[in-house]
């Protein structure tokens, strides 16, 4: 009886401690954490926090939940006065639901109040009318919220949206809107603007960069670590950390594979291991390089302008040799193209064919084709922008009152 107390009283002092309880939770699968946030508050508070979740996340992969893809036209974002109007049928925030999750926030109501989108990160909607009005909406609350408006007014402009780790758990964000020049000129300074949620307000600066560079504009950065990556003329990417306070901007020249001189279409995003990469398609087929740190001489590897930094050549796809080892698929359209990555993934990634989207994974050559509802036959492809839209599936702490009541 003295040791069965002994043993009781030894455990409960083990899972009393918040260090030994957290390296308990990290080895156990996604499934059963998320039953043990019904055990006390105090469980549900460290499982929700920030902090764990991201140990968690270096650990195991993160899942993501697909609601859909949203639809941006270019043509009707940020037009002149004399540009292209949208028809009245036309919805200015389309949704292809490719779930019951997608089919509630499309038929909200909810989409018709923020404008035309933006971007997305971690569930938050970034939406909007350029050059002065924007909103964030939160998936939690579900509430939208009405940025403030900028002080700088940028005819032509890129963006980014940086979603910020918080010790109290709160959801903080960045907001940077970045002037683009049009015109053919010799500069290596850009002005950016800046919104943070924890002051609400905007600040203006001026980026410099070693050598003449001009961004691209009507883009959306791809953020990694909080580092911001633009695509650049010349095919060069723009490198921005906002939190070395350097105002410094990098570039990196994009690889030179076999379709750089022919390719449709280009996409960035972060692979599994956390590393910077870049996808590029022509009517041949897809390549896929990761931004390493150099220490191999291989062949297939394209050395960057960056110090210390190669493109390597990690997926090559024939578009012809997809369709073959997918029989399946006989009716497809001659015109495919790279899509969108997923969320720290490199072993998927989305292709469209025509008015379908395929999900294509690279190590067993499978082709599967993503059912989504909405018109895809009335969209204008060429163009338009279409991303694919995550929810993250891990609790978050706002859902703390509703289940502890």
């Amino acid at each position: 009886m003295k040791y069965e107390k002994k043993a009781h009283d030894s455990v409960h002092a083990a899972l009393a401690s918040d260090d030994i309880l957290c390296e308990i939770l990290l080895r156990l699968p996604e499934k059963s954490v998320f039953k043990l946030i019904l055990v006390s508050k105090k469980w549900l508070h460290l499982i929700c926090s920030n902090s764990f979740r991201s140990s968690y996340h270096s650990r195991w992969r993160e899942n993501v939940h697909l609601l859909g893809f949203f639809v941006c036209n270019f043509l009707y974002l940020g037009r002149p006065r004399d540009g292209f109007r949208r028809p009245p049928w036309e919805p200015a925030l389309p949704l292809l639901s490719t779930c019951k999750e997608g089919d509630d926030l499309k038929f909200s109501g909810i989409l018709k109040q923020l404008g035309y989108f933006i971007d997305s990160s971690n569930g938050l909607l970034l939406c909007g009318r350029h050059p002065m009005t924007y909103y964030v909406w939160n998936p939690i609350t579900k509430q939208p919220y009405q940025l403030p408006q900028p002080q700088q007014f940028y005819r032509s402009l890129c963006m980014a949206f940086i979603i910020e780790d918080s010790h109290d758990d709160a959801i903080c964000y960045k907001v940077i809107r970045a002037k683009c020049v049009c015109k053919p000129v010799d500069v290596n300074t850009v002005s950016i603007e800046t919104f943070s949620s924890k002051t609400s307000t905007w600040k203006q600066s001026t980026l410099t960069c070693s050598s003449s560079f001009a961004l691209c504009p009507r883009t959306v950065a791809t953020v990694i670590k909080g580092v911001v990556h633009w695509f650049a003329a010349q095919r060069n990417l723009a490198i921005y950390d906002p939190y070395l306070g350097l105002r410094r901007i990098s570039l990196i020249k994009l690889p030179a594979g076999e379709l750089s001189y022919d390719y449709e279409e280009s996409v960035l995003g972060e692979s599994s291991d956390g590393l910077l990469q870049y996808g590029q398609s022509s009517m041949l087929g897809i390549e896929i390089w990761v931004l390493e740190k150099e220490q191999s001489s291989n062949s297939s590897i394209y050395k960057s302008t960056h110090s210390g930094e190669r493109w390597i050549l990690r997926h090559k796809l024939n578009f012809r040799a997809m369709w073959k080892q997918n029989p399946t698929f006989t009716e497809h359209s001659k015109e495919s193209q790279i899509l969108s990555f997923l969320p720290r993934n490199s072993e998927s990634v989305f292709i469209r064919s025509g008015s379908n989207i395929f999900l294509y994974d690279f190590e067993s050559k499978r082709l599967e084709v993503v059912h989504y509802q909405g018109r895809g036959s009335s969209i204008s492809w060429d163009s338009s922008k279409i991303v694919p839209y995550f929810r993250p599936t891990w609790p978050c702490s706002s859902y703390v009152n509703d289940l502890t009541v």
